[in-house]
């Protein structure tokens, strides 16, 4: 049985209702969990560094973390340089086969919120893929020179 923890600061409704919670007060007590797979958000999140510090604290060498890449509440499509971006500083902190990413939240999760239309939808959800594809490309051209320096 695969079991995975989604920890969102809320997305409902085009707000972060939970936004002002400090995710290092939550992140060691989910860490806690016997749970294989985290879906963090993070785009959104105003200090990346310091929560991406305290996952690489806190994780264990079972554990797989997808980090938000995209903020699914903001209506302007974030490009796949833009991911990459996110992706490569993950990587910095979160081991490369550790790593995956997702979204901060879904997409319109209720049927009265049809804030972000269909198309948006899709070329975020496009920008994310090609984003994390750039990133997989950048980071296998790192590793390549790093062994060739060896």
């Amino acid at each position: 049985m695969i079991i995975f923890l989604f920890v969102i600061l809320g997305g409902d409704k085009d707000c972060y209702h939970s936004y002002e919670v400090d995710y290092l007060l939550v992140l060691p007590t989910i860490f806690e969990l016997h749970v294989g797979n985290f879906f963090l958000q993070l785009s959104s999140e105003f200090d990346r560094h310091r929560v991406l510090s305290c996952i690489r604290d806190l994780m264990q060498p079972w554990h797989r973390i997808f980090i938000g890449v995209i903020d699914p509440l903001k209506l302007k499509v974030e490009t796949p340089e833009e991911v990459c971006e996110r992706v490569l500083e993950a990587a910095k902190y979160i081991p490369l086969e550790q790593l995956g990413t997702t979204d901060d939240c879904g997409f319109s999760p209720f049927d009265d919120d049809q804030s972000t239309s269909r198309q948006i939808a899709f070329d975020k959800i496009r920008a994310r893929i090609q984003g994390t594809k750039l990133a997989e490309e950048t980071l296998n051209i790192i590793r390549r020179k790093s062994k060739e320096e060896n």
